[in-house]
């Protein structure tokens, strides 16, 4: 067999695999896959018929690499047949019955095909190492997917690299002993409070591994989700960790609507030991828990609540530090609440531009309207609640009616039914 020398071939695989952290294996592919490419290449160029190639034309040919020669050969698997139509695809029984009598029509053979040293030619070169290039690189963003895929949802720790527009490159590591990788930190997931400068260290919470063959990282990271803060908990409070204690829910506005308010987390716990406090746990004694919790995230305020399954005691707890007086569950239905609050705690209930009866909301799944208690009229938010909901009820009786109607219709059928049945039988 021929074969088209490559010296260094052993020593370009151990320094690329060396570099860019692949198997030799996955290396070897590229190289193959690359070669192949540059092959085709040289057959185009050498297409002095002008015969048009199809995108998988060359589906049957494939380079074997002679790692020891420092060499590699291109294979071509072709059909046998009475008459050849395409001799890249086919060879004629009689040739191949002078070395193999057995053949019969329909069987295929695997030839070396490979051009000679210098037939190659520079362009078909230069091809070869485009390919590799971007060979290479996909076999390290298949690498990057397949270490970092399961750890979706799960905090890093990371370090900035370098700016790109408002976006900050950071490199992390998957804890498995791999070379660190790039993520990315957008503007939105940023914390406004942290000090991005080069080389300095983040947890962050790895919100997404990107699929299909992008430029750039990969990894989209997050200083701003909530899974960052149930991390830091879980990792500092050993109650949490034991399932003692359990995070029911969290809400967290890192990147308030205005730079007038700070970022704000609100999270609520709960256990089913009597004898443990689960706010009492999280906060620890004298604050030294959570106060590692807040130096992570660079002062943000946090609110650690009791959750309850009683809606109007969860509420009362979720809008702390405000002393609520009374929560009224207007219509549990659409989840809708006056909670009544003394005049000097509305703006303490309120929050600064809304962001503490914000957070409330979102962190009960209900809709909180503060109300000032001295002003509040009972009877005449009933009368007005009912006015809205009579408003909608005649036509969701009607609906009913109908229903109602239909199933009563459904019921004389089946009677019916049933009645002649018997009378037959």
């Amino acid at each position: 067999m021929s074969m088209v020398t490559l010296p260094g071939l052993k020593d370009l695989i151990e320094s690329i695999s060396r570099e860019r952290n692949l198997p030799r294996l996955a290396v070897q592919s590229a190289i193959r896959e690359a070669l192949l490419k540059g092959y085709e290449r040289y057959r185009r160029a050498q297409n002095l018929e002008r015969k048009q190639f199809d995108e998988d034309y060359f589906d049957n040919f494939e380079v074997e690499l002679d790692i020891d020669g420092e060499g590699f050969r291109v294979l071509s698997t072709k059909t046998i047949v009475e008459a050849v139509n395409n001799s890249d695809h086919q060879i004629s029984l009689d040739e191949v019955q002078q070395v193999a009598p057995e053949a019969q029509s329909g069987d295929s053979v695997v030839l070396d095909v490979t051009p000679d040293q210098g037939e190659f030619g520079r362009m078909a070169a230069m091809q070869t190492k485009q390919v590799l290039a971007q060979k290479l690189r996909d076999q390290q963003r298949q690498m990057v997917q397949e270490e970092f895929q399961d750890l979706e949802g799960t905090v890093l720790q990371a370090r900035v690299l370098r700016f790109e527009r408002q976006s900050v490159i950071l490199a992390v590591a998957s804890g498995f002993g791999q070379p660190e990788v790039e993520a990315e930190l957008p503007k939105r997931e940023q914390l406004p409070n942290d000090n991005y400068r080069a080389n300095a260290t983040f947890k962050v919470y790895l919100k997404k591994v990107s699929q299909g063959q992008q430029r750039g990282p990969q990894l989209l990271v997050s200083r701003a989700d909530a899974g960052l803060v149930v991390y830091l908990f879980a990792n500092e409070v050993p109650e949490i960790e034991d399932e003692v204690v359990r995070i029911v829910a969290v809400a967290r506005e890192a990147n308030p609507p205005s730079r007038y308010v700070g970022p704000r987390t609100k999270i609520a716990v709960d256990t089913l030991d009597r004898d443990v406090d689960p706010v009492g746990a999280c906060i620890g004694a004298r604050g030294s828990r959570i106060q590692v919790v807040v130096n992570e995230l660079r002062g943000e305020k946090i609110d650690v609540i009791r959750w309850s399954p009683d809606p109007a005691t969860y509420i009362a707890n979720a809008l702390s530090p405000a002393r609520v007086d009374e929560v009224r569950l207007m219509d549990p239905e659409t989840r809708q609440t006056h909670v009544l609050v003394a005049e000097d705690q509305l703006s303490l209930a309120i929050g600064k531009e809304g962001q503490n009866v914000r957070l409330a909301a979102r962190l009960t799944g209900w809709k909180i309207d503060i109300k000032d208690k001295a002003k509040y009229d009972h009877v005449a938010e009933d009368a007005k609640f009912m006015a809205v909901r009579a408003k909608y009820q005649p036509e969701d009786d009607e609906n009913d009616m109908e229903e109602l109607e239909d199933e009563n219709q459904y019921e004389l059928e089946l009677e019916e039914d049933n009645f002649d049945t018997k009378e037959e039988n």
